[in-house]
């Protein structure tokens, strides 16, 4: 498989819950006002350490989306979505960014957020407000 390279981010970070792989910054957060089937989710500028996997339409809260998932570079686990394309003119700003779905990190003070059956969210993931 090769050698993994993993960067290791400096400041207040997100990481997996699984591994603890470094995946943002705080500063990098844009909005957490998005929703995912886990409950909240949170759309960073640039995220880390994760890879991309195939390219999708999706129907979401807020309209059509060409989306990728994205997983931990080192586990593999699943933890959010990359906006590859924004097929609404207001949704624009979503494109190149990245949503990590707060179920799957870990916070800044290693706090992890745990989902309720009341938390779930049916049909698409996407921000109702920003």
């Amino acid at each position: 498989m090769g050698r993994l390279f993993v960067l290791t981010l400096e400041g207040k970070i997100y990481s997996c819950k699984h591994c603890g792989t470094h995946l943002a910054l705080c500063e990098d957060v844009v909005s957490k006002s998005f929703h995912c089937r886990h409950g909240k989710a949170y759309l960073f500028n640039k995220v880390a350490n994760v890879t991309t996997g195939e390219t999708e339409e999706r129907m979401m809260m807020t309209g059509l989306h060409t989306v990728a998932d994205i997983f931990c570079v080192k586990c593999g686990s699943i933890v959010g979505w990359k906006y590859e394309t924004a097929h609404e003119k207001s949704q624009k700003y979503k494109e190149g960014k990245s949503v990590l779905e707060r179920f799957k990190i870990s916070g800044p003070d290693g706090s992890n957020y745990w989902t309720s059956h009341e938390a779930y969210v049916a049909g698409g993931s996407d921000a109702d407000d920003v």
